[in-house]
């Protein structure tokens, strides 16, 4: 169910809020360090799978068409981790701050595994007053995979792209020079909104599924998101134990790039405890999608 919003202030847009009344450092400090890409932080979590394929296993023992995978337990991680987490939403703007009116997630979806195979572009809203989010990204794929995949449609960002390709230069130029003035200026029109990936709050990939592995992705200096997270490949790792020794067990890498202008350290580490956590607690993740989750916050999880 969409949420229904009731403008506050002049600022605020379709998809934004306006955060006034901050702290002094929040207030100023989209002046002294004005640019996403130079405040980029980031965090490595390597966390065990046993858990995760345990509840995929159950997930999947009815035999679904469409089965649950690790990148639907990481997109619904993501999505809780948004929700209980508010201020991983916000995003800097030019002089001013402000939050995501929904939690959205971008990802790129490839058509075939093929070299020549085109990419489409996906957004997941979640619905954040509704059920399992693993089940709300679940639903919301399946359907765009079979679009895309065996319907052969492309999504609206797709067709778009296609159009601004038989541009010619100079006008491609300008246009995409207004879209820049425009979006820090405020004004970015909706209807480029919904088909631009980087007006998301995250975006997420699943580089695991080409056998990669990365410790890093750069943010973007457009749009309205603040974090960048990749999935790697499965791996067998050496954990350690209490008493030095340790044991080789299939793991995988999580790595964040967030703007670390939006939240102090700690907050940050929250997250991160948050996130290790619900992946390796992913049952958690079948509660209603504003649930609060009984989690020890000062806890370090390792």
């Amino acid at each position: 169910m969409k949420r229904t919003w009731k403008k506050q202030d002049r600022r605020d847009r379709y998809d934004r809020i306006y955060l006034k009344d901050l702290d002094p450092v929040h207030t100023i400090i989209p002046m002294l360090m004005p640019r996403r890409c130079d405040n980029e932080a980031v965090t490595i979590e390597i966390i065990e799978t046993e858990a995760i394929n345990k509840y995929l296993a159950a997930k999947n023992a009815g035999n679904p068409e469409f089965k649950y995978t690790l990148f639907h337990v990481f997109a619904a991680a993501m999505a809780k981790i948004l929700i209980l987490r508010p201020h991983l939403n916000w995003f800097i703007q030019g002089p001013r701050i402000f939050a995501n009116r929904d939690v959205k997630l971008a990802f790129m979806v490839k058509r075939n595994f093929d070299e020549k195979s085109e990419e489409s572009i996906a957004k997941f809203v979640a619905d954040v007053d509704g059920g399992s989010l693993v089940d709300q990204f679940h639903d919301y794929l399946e359907k765009f995979v079979t679009a895309v995949r065996k319907e052969k449609k492309l999504e609206k960002t797709s067709n778009t792209i296609g159009i601004l390709k038989h541009v010619p230069l100079p006008f491609l130029r300008f246009f995409f020079w207004l879209v820049h003035k425009m979006d820090k200026w405020n004004c970015y029109p909706k209807v480029l909104a919904d088909q631009d990936p980087s007006c998301a709050s995250a975006f997420i990939t699943n580089i695991g599924s080409l056998g990669m592995t990365a410790n890093y992705h750069h943010l973007y200096e457009s749009g309205t998101m603040s974090c960048f997270a990749m999935l790697d490949a499965r791996r067998l790792r050496p954990v350690f134990k209490d008493d030095g020794t340790y044991e080789m067990k299939e793991t995988v890498q999580i790595s964040i790039t967030l703007d670390e202008r939006i939240v102090d350290g700690y907050y940050c580490s929250t997250c991160v405890r948050l996130l290790h956590y619900l992946m390796q607690h992913p049952e958690d993740l079948d509660l209603p999608a504003s649930a609060p989750v009984d989690f020890d916050w000062n806890k370090i999880v390792r």
